[in-house]
């Protein structure tokens, strides 16, 4: 009797468990009511990677503000005859050279995951975020649509490297303690089937090639791309998605972003972050994520040179600039198709990193305050939500010049406590409008010296006289925690 009462009574916690989660239907009413997990935008800091094909030829003209930057475009470049691309092909490469004929050149002989790993572990960065297909159609792992679809050898699998790409990647960051997902292109350039039958393309190929990714790897993130041709109708994301967060392994952690349909982006906030790119930026009402490569592209170029590369001071300023404002920064990194990271991205990721080790408080599990930042002359953005890059230069914006308004210091709050994130070296601040409760005190992140405040009318003044240049982190970026 005791035995079959336990039984009966499992059996209905079961079923009343299932009776109160929640069905999500096919529409954006609907799949909107699911909330994106916490973790998150708590996180706050992720890596991106941009590898495939277009890692061989690894070139675009370093043009800023310009999409001609991106060198994983390479193919489609090519298609459109653009100049600089096609005089680079035809000089290296000659004009009867196919696209294709660089899948044996992908090797990536020398990708070591768990190094990878180690360094995205060590720059500080919760999460990873990897290429599984981008727009070439070249998957990272054992694709059977790719193949066939292709009519080739398309993935990394059966194609020249012979190694399931994604999965020990994906082990390896996991291993690492780090959250992993993938960016998906919807649309693949010059599929046979894409090219010939779009409705076949979606059900045939892409909607399968999506679900055997979720179902084999159990991604964190799903970083869709690639919408822009087809509507969500056409594309049938409002079935795709309710099938992700109803059926999927990952139903109840996954996150999603807003590119499912060329009317989709910036338009469901409910079940989907927002993205943007290279400093179109957002604000604290929604959540949102901006994504940067280290360089003007996000798949290796290695026509850059260093005046292209963001420096470490430049890339910590741009990662406060964006959580002070409620956002994520993914920042990419485009490795070589041998499967190395280059070494400059290696350091500034380093950088990163040892920044974060002493100033992490200020960043992860923060949320926005009533402004984030405080200008000198009390100015703030015209526009809502506008990047206060310069040229993605944020630097520019922090050094006092004649006649000119500059940042003195952003903020993010956890709690009751305020982080005053100062850009650089100074011997006192004053905080606009702010009053201070009895008892409050004043510390500088990782260091024992400990700022005298007061309130100085409606400012909160904040004397950083005994502080030293030695005292704070190499870059001169340092964080005053107020406990309010």
């Amino acid at each position: 009797m005791k035995k079959s009462f336990v039984l009966l009574l499992l059996l209905s916690l079961v079923a009343a468990n299932s009776s109160f989660a929640q069905k999500f239907d096919a529409n954006w009413e609907s799949l909107n009511k699911r909330k994106i997990p916490a973790w998150f935008n708590q996180d706050k800091f992720g890596i991106f990677i941009h590898w495939g094909v277009y890692s061989v030829p690894a070139y675009a003209p370093p043009v800023k503000n310009n999409g001609y930057s991106y060198a994983e475009w390479y193919w489609h470049r090519l298609f459109e005859k653009q100049k600089d691309f096609m005089a680079f092909h035809e000089k290296n490469y000659g004009k009867s050279f196919a696209y294709t004929q660089f899948e044996p050149m992908f090797k990536a002989e020398r990708f070591e995951p768990d190094q990878w790993a180690d360094l995205f572990k060590k720059s500080g960065a919760k999460y990873v975020v990897l290429t599984s297909k981008h727009h070439e159609g070249y998957t990272l792992w054992n694709s059977e649509e790719a193949d066939r679809d292709w009519n080739r050898p398309w993935n990394a699998v059966t194609g020249t490297p012979h190694r399931d790409l994604l999965g020990d990647l994906t082990n390896s960051v996991r291993s690492a303690g780090l959250k992993m997902g993938y960016y998906y292109s919807l649309y693949e350039w010059f599929n046979p089937m894409w090219l010939h039958d779009k409705k076949a393309y979606v059900e045939k190929h892409m909607t399968p090639q999506f679900k055997d990714l979720v179902t084999k790897y159990k991604p964190s993130i799903i970083f869709s791309d690639g919408e822009w041709d087809l509507s969500d109708t056409a594309w049938q994301s409002p079935k795709l998605l309710a099938w992700l967060f109803n059926e999927s392994p990952v139903k109840d952690s996954v996150v999603v972003n807003d590119r499912w349909g060329n009317n989709t982006r910036e338009k469901n906030h409910g079940a989907m972050y927002t993205t943007s790119e290279y400093g179109s930026g957002m604000d604290a009402s929604i959540i949102w994520e901006e994504s940067q490569g280290v360089g003007l592209s996000y798949g290796y170029n290695k026509s850059e040179q260093l005046k292209d590369y963001k420096s470490s001071y430049e890339l910590i300023l741009m990662l406060n600039d964006l959580v002070s404002r409620g956002g994520n920064f993914l920042l990419d990194i485009g490795p070589d198709a041998d499967g190395t990271i280059p070494v400059i991205m290696q350091q500034r990721l380093t950088d990163i990193g040892d920044w974060l080790k002493i100033n992490g408080e200020a960043i992860y599990g923060t949320t926005a305050w009533r402004q984030p930042a405080q200008w000198s002359s009390g100015i703030k953005p015209n526009k809502k939500g506008a990047s206060y890059m310069s040229d993605y230069r944020v630097a520019e914006l922090v050094v006092p010049k004649k006649d000119s308004a500059y940042i003195e210091a952003f903020f993010t709050q956890k709690g009751s406590n305020l982080y005053c994130i100062l850009p650089t070296y100074k011997t006192s601040i004053s905080i606009k409008d702010l009053k201070l409760v009895p008892g409050a005190k004043a510390t500088i992140l990782g260091s024992n010296i400990k700022p005298n405040i007061k309130q100085s009318g409606k400012d909160v003044f904040i004397d950083l006289s005994n502080l030293h240049p030695g005292d704070i982190s190499p870059t001169g970026i340092f964080v005053v925690q107020l406990a309010n």
